[in-house]
């Protein structure tokens, strides 16, 4: 089943606070992890990033998530995960990927976390385009 992942623009505190408001009634889940991207106002060489615009493949990236929904369904006892990342222009500051994994225990969200959001970056096509103050940019190099 295909889920709706990508976001125009920021993805804002309260679709936040209401996609854990929406837990509230699951009562096989005992714990839940989060996952917080923000836009960096890094400097490159004396240029200060002021926003990052994120492009994607959107078929492509499509299927590289469910393909990572799948591999974190089946290495880690999960009750529900969901992903969401911003397209657009993302100012530094704001939120741009949010990961909200919930199970039963605490263990396996916080592992499955970490490498739901490596997968995220190794293996989606989504690219960033670093723009800075005076308007230049550069492409992102994911870390």
């Amino acid at each position: 089943m295909s889920k709706k992942v990508f976001i125009e623009g920021a993805i804002s505190p309260e679709f936040i606070a209401e996609s854990i408001a929406k837990h509230q009634g699951k009562h096989t889940i005992g714990a839940h992890n989060i996952f917080l991207g923000q836009v960096r106002a890094d400097i490159h060489e004396e240029n200060v990033v002021k926003a990052i615009e994120y492009t994607a493949y959107e078929e492509m990236a499509n299927e590289a998530l469910t393909a990572v929904r799948e591999k974190a369904f089946a290495q880690f006892d999960l009750v529900c995960m969901h992903i969401y990342h911003s397209l657009g222009v993302v100012k530094a500051g704001e939120i741009c990927l949010f990961v909200f994994v919930s199970a039963g225990h605490r263990t396996q969200v916080y592992e499955a976390t970490e490498a739901i959001v490596n997968w995220i970056k190794t293996d989606v096509p989504i690219f960033g385009k670093e723009i800075f103050e005076n308007e230049d940019f550069i492409w992102k190099q994911n870390k």
